[in-house]
């Protein structure tokens, strides 16, 4: 969690500072029909951090929530105003959908129960449940009847799995008692998801390997982490003997994205090594066409 918070911190200072300093690249990145919406994981991951300072500050897990969680809802009203006003291209359309909404208001619920606020957190929890429900539709019908995306936007499907899984722990969160018929319903949709990511995987991975496969990351975690939950409030059968098989499955799909992601940076680091240096070189003589010449290697 200390790592988790140092990278939090590093990347909040930095994008902070591409406001000030490449004002024009940040606001076109948030109009960005498709990489504006991973901008709504600002708040998502600083209510994450309000988990991990919890157990050692009150008050810094509160003021970390009640930040993380005023920017969440101030971007997704702020998005979805756009979103209704129509003029989307249906190509744009894909699981990044989900994220200032539907993981927001999901996030919310979880931490809001931990800060002992179960009631504000079940407002938040049909708040992102409705969302997803509404979105869903939206996004299998392009999925269904428009032109297949492109590998870029591919390994963005692993969004996908996200909303009924970190739904089910937001869920747990939030009630009390043995899990009921919704929590195993939520995991088993999600399930669903989970094979139907698995069964696309030769397709989706004709995109190489980028940061946008990161999207496997959050599903991937909390479908580990929901059936862990239930079976701490005394859930036993299917859930329990499922349970560290899907454990397993989220270490080595996250330990395989980091591994890859490392050996992507130094791949980067070394081809920028090799480059030459950009040298613009005027000829200023005739060339065999009888035209000037100008070289920019």
């Amino acid at each position: 969690m200390l790592m988790a918070a140092v990278v939090w911190m590093v990347l909040t200072i930095l994008y902070v500072l591409k406001w000030i300093l490449a004002s024009s690249e940040a606001l076109a990145e948030a109009r960005h029909p498709v990489q504006c919406c991973f901008v709504g994981l600002i708040g998502v991951a600083t209510m994450e951090i309000a988990l991990g300072v919890l157990p050692y500050s009150l008050l810094a897990g509160e003021v970390a929530f009640g930040s993380g969680a005023a920017f969440t809802l101030a971007f997704a009203l702020w998005r979805t105003g756009f979103l209704w006003q129509g003029g989307r291209e249906p190509d744009t359309t894909t699981p990044v959908l989900y994220l200032p909404a539907v993981a927001g208001s999901f996030v919310v619920a979880t931490v809001a129960a931990s800060l002992g606020y179960p009631d504000w957190g079940q407002l938040a929890f049909g708040a992102g449940l409705f969302s997803w429900l509404a979105i869903e539709s939206v996004l299998l019908h392009r999925l269904y009847t428009v032109a297949t995306l492109p590998p870029a936007l591919r390994p963005t499907l692993g969004i996908q799995l996200a909303p009924p899984v970190v739904g089910a722990v937001a869920y747990v969160s939030v009630t009390s008692g043995p899990p009921d018929i919704l929590a195993h319903a939520l995991i088993g949709y999600g399930l669903l998801q989970g094979l139907l990511l698995l069964r696309l995987l030769p397709w989706i991975i004709q995109q190489p390997f980028a940061p946008s496969y990161w999207a496997f990351t959050f599903g991937a975690t909390a479908l580990a982490t929901a059936p862990l939950r239930m079976i701490e409030r005394g859930d036993t059968g299917a859930i329990a003997l499922i349970a560290p098989y899907l454990f397993g499955a989220a270490n080595i799909i996250v330990a395989f994205i980091a591994l890859a992601t490392l050996g992507l940076v130094v791949s980067s680091a070394r081809s920028r090594l090799r480059r030459p240096a950009r040298v613009a070189v005027r000829i200023d003589e005739v060339g065999r066409h009888g035209l000037p010449l100008r070289v920019e290697p």
